[in-house]
């Protein structure tokens, strides 16, 4: 197995300047620590992390372990992983450091003091032992006993005998300095995402303006989009809640048709969505839920797609439709298991119907209702006898030609069994 830490020390003043719109120095007054944010930006974290491994656990401080043995198959060799990590870390807003060991206690200690290291189980002793003790990650009353005993080092600790270790301290200083080197590990906590998705930004001001809940939204849905990716699922569903000061809370829900994950396209119709809201009252605080996480499928293209790279595959372009002119303006269209021609198709609402057996050529435009055909016709084929309904009500008998009008067009007409006129212009073909 191996390990990889990913230390965060500047957690809590992350979790906060991460949501200033604008950057600021972590030095700078006015930057306070938040426990609460502090708690839930770990948290959050740690639901990334579960995206590159099953095994992750918030057992140190300040700190996300994880194994990465089993993670080399989908995303590389340590020096791929590492950069990835780094790179979705800075993404997200937060300052690391990373190490990866044969094992997480390493690792941790080995965090205080490198970045960037990977060793494997041939180097665990050589670069456990450059530590400081100081750095250990033992208890301060055993560091303070070492140090005034000359000890500046691990290297020097390990020297020293077992014995005189257990009678020098408790027991506890023993069991560290053995997981540190792999020879007994006490059991980790494992992390377990939750089901739901649950994310919040309180402003220290009231904002009045839509376009000033940009900023909080793009990170709120980023967040949900890293949730997302961890779990390899989407959303369908969620909800934008605004806290107003003087008044009960307002709701925006956002419903797609498909699941979906993309961060910058959650935002995209999140965005178009709220600037066509009138807020009720400023706003002092946005939460961001999403309970209805169901699983997603990617977008499939060929290995020879011609399509160009910027195009957008249509699930993207008709969520993004719908956000830009509401809900009603986008329908879509299905295929239903009927014979008549009006009752064929659905608005793609429900789920897909087991189809009749192969149709016959079809217009490409059904007319609303039938109406006379006027003028002379050549026939070009037909008839076709579609017979269906009596089980309904709506029962129909009709006798469907293929014909030719005197302009050149190609019309698809009917009429009742056993007659060829008067037709009834029922569709046309391209």
């Amino acid at each position: 197995m191996r390990w990889a830490c990913l230390l965060l020390p500047h957690l809590a003043k992350d979790a906060v300047l991460r949501q200033q719109p604008e950057p600021r120095d972590p030095a700078a007054p006015g930057v306070k620590d938040d426990p609460a944010l502090e708690v839930a930006a770990r948290d959050m974290l740690a639901n990334w992390a579960y995206g590159f491994s099953s095994q992750v656990s918030l057992k140190f401080p300040r700190a996300i372990v994880l194994e990465i043995g089993a993670s080399h198959a989908l995303f590389g060799d340590w020096p791929c992983l590492e950069r990835r990590l780094r790179s979705e870390l800075q993404a997200l807003g937060f300052r690391h450091r990373i190490v990866a060991a044969p094992n997480p206690f390493a690792a941790r200690v080995l965090a205080n003091v490198h970045d960037g290291l990977g060793i494997g189980e041939a180097h665990l002793d050589t670069a456990l032992g450059q530590v400081p003790v100081a750095r250990s990650g033992l208890p301060a009353t055993a560091r303070a006993t070492l140090e005034r005993s000359g000890l500046r080092t691990l290297r020097e600790v390990f020297a020293l005998s077992r014995d005189s270790i257990a009678r020098r301290f408790p027991a506890g200083v023993l069991r560290h300095l053995d997981a540190l080197r792999g020879l007994h590990a006490p059991p980790l906590p494992w992390f377990q995402p939750p089901d739901r998705f649950e994310a919040r930004i309180e402003f220290d001001h009231e904002v009045e303006s839509s376009h000033a809940l940009w900023f909080p939204l793009r990170r709120l849905t980023a967040d949900l989009a890293a949730f997302l990716g961890a779990r390899d699922g989407g959303v369908q569903r969620f909800v934008l809640r605004f806290e107003h000061e003087c008044r009960a809370h307002s709701e925006l829900a956002i419903g797609l048709l498909a699941p979906e994950r993309d961060a910058g396209m959650l935002f995209e119709i999140a965005r178009n969505r709220l600037d066509a809201l009138r807020l009720p009252a400023a706003v002092r605080g946005l939460q961001l839920v999403a309970s209805e996480l169901p699983a997603f499928v990617p977008a499939s293209r060929d290995l020879f797609d011609a399509r160009p790279q910027q195009a957008v595959p249509w699930e993207q372009l008709r969520e993004r439709l719908r956000a830009r002119l509401g809900d009603d303006a986008v329908q879509g269209i299905a295929l239903q298991a009927d014979h008549r021609p009006e009752l064929a198709t659905g608005d793609g609402t429900g789920a897909r119907a087991v189809l009749p057996s192969p149709l016959a050529l079809r217009p490409a435009w059904l007319l609303p209702r039938p109406v006379p055909l006027h003028g002379a016709t050549t026939l070009l084929a037909g008839p076709e006898r579609i017979e269906s309904g009596w089980w309904d009500g709506g029962d129909t008998r009709r006798d469907y030609y293929v014909v030719e009008t005197r302009e050149g067009q190609c019309a698809w007409a009917f009429a009742p069994p056993g007659e060829t006129t008067p037709l009834m212009l029922h569709g046309w073909f391209a």
